[in-house]
């Protein structure tokens, strides 16, 4: 697996854990430990986007 689909798959990962936490327990884990509304927490959530947009890619390739 190519590196960038391996990154971009934990960046997902990520994402998805931080929205799980913020649905059960009102707890947004990116603004806890970045401060909300940071540059950096900004970086993460554009990251994330743009993570799962690349993800969106390796759909035609899961049989590979």
């Amino acid at each position: 697996m190519k590196i960038i689909n391996v990154i971009a798959l934990l960046l997902v990962i990520i994402g998805a854990l931080n929205w799980g936490l913020v649905g059960l327990f009102d707890f947004n884990l990116v603004d806890f430990l970045f401060k909300a509304g940071s540059i950096l927490a900004k970086i993460i959530y554009i990251l994330v986007g743009i993570a799962g947009l690349w993800c969106i890619s390796l759909f035609g390739k899961v049989s590979d």
